[in-house]
């Protein structure tokens, strides 16, 4: 989920990711199994092709092999493979003491260009002097590109082919399974030992979710974003991550009076404790308040998950890979399987 502050001021002229993408996303036709979603790849020196989930085949005399994308894509794409095809990156990548920002998983972020490392940032100069044989990134919005900036994009997308990924309203699965298609058209063995412990990994994990809301019965969860303002709570209906977590069991908070896109209800922190939970998924990003900042919020301290010490951090933009979310069923196993029915 993107940044909430961002995606409210956003909203209000119809955006919401990086001046290019909105939160509403459509309902059928992206990341099908049809023949248009399968990738044609070829050897290095033939032809190679991609269908989109714009429903768009991307064609090139040769398979890409400098490749920029978002850097929550791109370390998606090392995980499935990948590696010197990477040659730039744009959205948060390095944090402020230089080391790598979460987001960048196990890309080696000193061996990539980073065009932009903060939302809105996308230097066009340096896109361009990369030769840049293909973009890729999300799409939360039909047509939009997760991170490329609406003032630029008319400079930006001529320069190379784009491929967009849905990564909202369907479940995790599917833009997990497109990535690993996409990796694969460009070259990548999913049949490498990496790929196949991290899909076993993630099965397990997921098997793991499972058991706990089996052995935990009744538990009610929130998955939330803490601003200055307000408390944002996310729709599962919506979020790839929170869509599939249902999907495995996970007894979800449903807002009711959702904001454009439908992504999230926006709560003033007078009425924070609308929706009762026992135990509640934060935001982990450095864009949202974390627990020691809420702690001034009266509101805050006063919901039963918190008095509990039921919170657990969520990666509300999860890396779109086996290997990247193994970890965040793991934890989300173990939240669950500790937490005792408080509100």
């Amino acid at each position: 989920m993107p940044d909430s502050l961002s995606a409210r001021r956003l909203s209000r002229r119809g955006l919401l990711a990086g001046g290019a993408a909105t939160f509403a996303l459509l309902m059928a036709g992206c990341g099908s199994d049809g023949d248009s979603a399968k990738p044609d790849a070829s050897g290095s020196g033939g032809p190679w092709s991609f269908t989109d989930d714009r429903n768009e085949k991307v064609s090139a005399a040769n398979r890409p092999t400098r490749v920029v994308a978002f850097t929550g894509t791109a370390a998606a794409l090392v995980d499935f493979g990948l590696d010197k095809q990477i040659v730039g990156v744009f959205g948060e990548t390095k944090r402020a003491d230089g080391t790598a920002d979460p987001q960048a998983g196990d890309l080696n972020v000193e061996s990539v260009e980073i065009l932009g490392n903060v939302w809105g940032e996308f230097s066009v100069e340096k896109y361009a002097a990369l030769r840049p044989e293909l973009l890729v990134t999300h799409m939360y919005d039909p047509g939009a590109l997760w991170y490329v900036p609406d003032e630029s994009k008319d400079k930006i997308l001529p320069l190379a082919p784009s491929v967009a990924i849905t990564t909202a309203r369907v479940p995790m699965t599917t833009p997990i399974e497109r990535y690993a298609q996409l990796a694969e058209s460009l070259g990548a063995d999913l049949s490498a030992k990496k790929v196949t412990d991290a899909k076993a990994r993630f099965e397990a994990a997921a098997e793991s979710v499972r058991q706990a809301v089996k052995a935990n019965p009744g538990l009610k969860v929130m998955a939330a974003s803490g601003s200055p303002d307000l408390f944002y709570v996310s729709n599962p209906k919506v979020s790839t991550d929170l869509m599939y977590f249902a999907e495995l069991g996970v007894d979800i908070v449903v807002p009711t009076k959702l904001e454009s896109g439908d992504y999230f209800e926006a709560l003033s922190w007078e009425n924070a404790g609308k929706f009762p939970a026992d135990l509640i998924l934060l935001d982990n990003r450095s864009t949202a308040l974390q627990p020691k900042d809420l702690a001034a919020k009266p509101t805050w301290g006063q919901l039963p998950a918190v008095k509990a010490n039921q919170v657990t951090p969520w990666d509300a933009v999860p890396r779109f890979s086996y290997a990247g979310a193994a970890p965040l069923l793991e934890n989300l196993a173990t939240a669950i399987r500790s937490a005792k029915k408080v509100s």
